[in-house]
């Protein structure tokens, strides 16, 4: 991959950026041609991220299941850097003003206990990282984006980054029995006491290691590392809805539990 920011790029990084600050939504039209391909779209990516001038906290791995990526054309995941405020601990509030035009999807969410290397086979992940239920909140930068944005502005938006809440984390060998067993469990998403969405684990390429080992080898080929301590969004189990204010959680099963997440329209 080339790491050379061409001009344009480095423009549509600071578009991203002022739209990221300002909450004023760019038109998907104006940037057709702004990404010409993936390998560009991952370096508006970083530059996006070197202006945000905080600490990475981990990555959200998206269009890991055919679904989604027949959605937006695309063979393989993607990934997104997300800083480190942008994980919270449940059971937290979030104003919806904080995010633009956001969805929830149900994940599991894993920590690295060490640096991940391109090597790690499963098993290796599967003793080297913490795992939690989560919901993930995508959101763009791009008015009316899901499900039209293309995949290139998918990367360069930070794979739609939004906000990542996790639940109780646990050592993933100590909670699941096997590196088969991570694609085991089930979830039902509830909005206001609604059941909203059911989903299973095996959504995410057959089982969430399996994204999770994909996003340390895209890194790697990218000179990066995933180290010690960041988290990452690993796929969702569901077409997400739309977030909307009220009352989301996700039951899990397999011993996982609940993560809760309160949305006011206050503030």
């Amino acid at each position: 991959m080339t790491t050379t920011t061409t001009e344009t790029e480095t423009q549509v990084a600071q578009q991203l950026f002022d739209a990221y600050q300002t909450q004023h939504a760019l038109t998907m039209a104006d940037y057709a041609t702004s990404a010409t391909d993936e390998d560009a779209a991952y370096r508006v990516q970083a530059e996006l991220t070197a202006l945000k001038q905080q600490p990475v906290g981990g990555y959200n791995v998206s269009l890991t299941s055919a679904e989604t990526q027949k959605m937006f054309d695309a063979h393989t995941p993607l990934y997104g850097a997300q800083v480190a405020d942008h994980f919270l601990a449940a059971p937290t509030t979030v104003r919806r003003g904080q995010l633009m035009d956001p969805l929830v999807e149900v994940e599991l969410v894993f920590k690295a206990k060490e640096d991940l290397s391109a090597t790690d086979s499963l098993t290796d992940l599967w003793h080297k990282t913490t795992v939690a239920p989560g919901l993930e909140l995508p959101d763009s930068r791009f008015s009316d984006w899901f499900p039209d944005l293309s995949k290139n502005l998918v990367v360069a938006d930070a794979a739609v980054g939004g906000l990542v809440v996790y639940g109780t984390e646990e050592d993933t060998d100590k909670r699941f029995a096997s590196v088969d067993a991570v694609a085991t469990p089930k979830c039902t998403l509830v909005h206001d006491g609604e059941t909203v969405k059911t989903g299973q684990a095996s959504e995410v390429l057959g089982n969430p290691l399996k994204s999770l080992q994909w996003l340390v080898s895209k890194l790697a080929e990218q000179g990066k590392t995933l180290t010690a301590g960041q988290r990452v969004s690993s796929g969702t189990f569901v077409l997400p809805p739309h977030l909307t204010t009220g009352h989301w959680h996700a039951d899990f099963d397999c011993g996982l539990g609940q993560v809760a997440l309160d949305v006011t329209d206050e503030g």
